[in-house]
């Protein structure tokens, strides 16, 4: 170490502390001017922040708008689905009136009418729209007579013998039933032909109980 290094050492411990600690503070507060932000980049960075704000404020108010135009939009439908249920006949009941209006000019005639020939043509007539009103909507009669029994259209009332005629036939309807497009909705109720080997195998055995009974005596 030369001369002027020992010199300046020398004097530097030489420094009070109130001296040292006044330069050391000089000198944190030198490196603070140096590190802090300048004015302009301090603006800019409100600036930046305050457009982030004023973004997110527009995002927030246009997702209010979007969910409550959604809540609309559900509320509209659930009710238009609602009336659809509520009101779904009313296409077909609409197509019914006029068959009622047909029906009740025949009962305002049907004391004075003089002709019971004209009266029935006039009422098969109003049936006959009606028929075809329930046919445009889909609704459509089960044909049985003759047909084999099918649990899945017919209803049994009863069995009835019936000479060439095969088992388990429909013989008669006693009640119509209705197709709605591919749905049954009323089965038809109908007298079926008697299965005859049921039949042989009832009286055979009538037959044996009529043997056991008459054995039973001679005892």
């Amino acid at each position: 170490m030369d001369s002027n290094d020992r010199k300046k050492k020398h004097m530097k411990d030489e420094k009070q502390p109130e001296e040292l600690k006044k330069e050391e503070t000089e000198e944190i507060k030198s490196d603070e001017r140096i590190s802090s932000p300048s004015e302009e980049e301090f603006s800019d960075g409100n600036k930046k922040l305050i457009e982030l704000e004023k973004q997110v404020a527009e995002l927030t108010d246009k997702f209010l708008r979007k969910a409550a135009e959604f809540e609309n939009y559900k509320r509209r439908t659930e009710n238009d689905q609602l009336n659809l249920i509520k009101y779904a006949a009313e296409s077909f009941i609409i197509k019914l009136l006029p068959v009622i209006d047909d029906f009740e000019r025949s009962l305002e005639h049907i004391d004075t009418a003089k002709n019971n020939d004209a009266l029935k043509e006039g009422i098969k007539l109003v049936y006959d729209k009606l028929i075809k009103v329930l046919d445009d909507q889909g609704v459509k009669k089960i044909e049985s007579v003759g047909k084999p029994f099918d649990v899945h259209y017919h209803e049994a009332l009863m069995q009835k013998k019936a000479d060439k005629v095969e088992p388990h036939t429909v013989l008669e309807e006693l009640e119509k039933g209705y197709l709605y497009k591919d749905r049954v909705i009323r089965h038809t109720k109908v007298i079926v032909s008697e299965d005859s080997s049921e039949e042989s195998v009832g009286t055979e055995k009538n037959e044996e109980e009529n043997i056991n009974k008459k054995n039973t005596n001679e005892e």
